[in-house]
């Protein structure tokens, strides 16, 4: 079908052997995760292998408006130059987060518990989002989020002057709920947990540990328990985004369909929570 609703044939023909390296882009939920905890820790870290869609470039131009340091270097070869956790700045226009859910709640968890006021906007799709699953248990925070009717973008979210820790069970599995919650909480006092009863991607919390955030994650009847201890110093890294486990389906599932191919995909992210497809064709 084309862009003017016209119908449009397209053939499929056998394919032989494929064969060689095939080349997939950078994780997207790593790159976001990058250029964030890196804007919130001290010194410059530097990431290779960013992947340089329009979704990951809003939240680079984000952490800028929120006084971080952000340069691209080469191609998927960043710096980041953080201002510390609690050290953002009020941004002097609205942020932009594009087509992102992921970049707005992210950034919106990343400056809840600083005193200052931010908003927040995006593409005609990201505005017709409800963003209540973020903003309702940011508020327990102490954060004000002032939105359209149903809790839609644009949004201007008001940050607690005197946030204090939470406890929040997560009522459906959203990693980029969690995620904001434990951002959030970098930055009040005392232990924020989250409890997720079903597990999700934990690309945070794993991230989270190498910046040296103090961080614990206990398997319980509950479910997965997440403390995450508020105010720490995080520190700069250099962090190598892998390959999308997502977009590496593509080419290994054609070449497990197609007699005789022979494949290499390297660099591709073995995270237990994200490799499921893997582990099913294994079997």
């Amino acid at each position: 079908m084309s862009a003017h609703g016209t119908a449009i044939p397209m053939t499929a023909r056998r394919s032989g052997p494929l064969t060689g390296t095939a080349s997939v882009p950078g994780d997207k939920s790593i790159s976001h995760r990058a250029l964030i905890f890196g804007a919130m820790a001290l010194g410059e870290t530097r990431v290779t292998g960013l992947l340089e869609g329009q979704d990951v470039l809003d939240t680079a131009k984000a952490m800028r408006a929120f006084g971080a340091t952000v340069t691209q270097h080469g191609a998927g070869d960043w710096s980041v130059q953080g201002v510390g956790v609690g050290g953002f700045t009020e941004p002097a226009d609205v942020i932009d987060c594009g087509n992102s859910g992921t970049g707005v709640r992210l950034i919106m968890g990343t400056m809840a518990t600083t005193a200052m006021t931010a908003t927040f906007t995006g593409d005609a799709s990201l505005r017709k989002r409800p963003m209540g699953r973020v903003t309702d248990p940011l508020a327990l925070f102490g954060t004000q989020a002032f939105g359209r009717k149903g809790g839609r973008l644009p949004m201007t979210v008001v940050g607690a002057a005197n946030p204090k820790a939470v406890r929040y069970t997560l009522p459906v599995a959203s990693a980029q709920v969690k995620s904001a919650i434990l951002l959030a909480g970098l930055n009040a006092p005392g232990d924020t947990v989250v409890i997720e009863r079903e597990p999700t991607r934990d690309h945070s919390e794993r991230m989270l540990l190498g910046f040296g955030a103090a961080l614990t994650v206990e398997k319980t009847a509950e479910g997965n328990v997440i403390t995450l201890t508020g105010r720490p110093t995080l520190r700069a890294q250099t962090v190598a985004v892998p390959r999308d486990p997502s977009s590496a389906a593509f080419p290994v599932c054609a070449a497990l369909i197609v007699e005789g191919s022979d494949i290499f995909v390297p660099g591709v992210s073995q995270n237990l929570t994200r490799n499921g497809l893997y582990i099913t064709l294994v079997e």
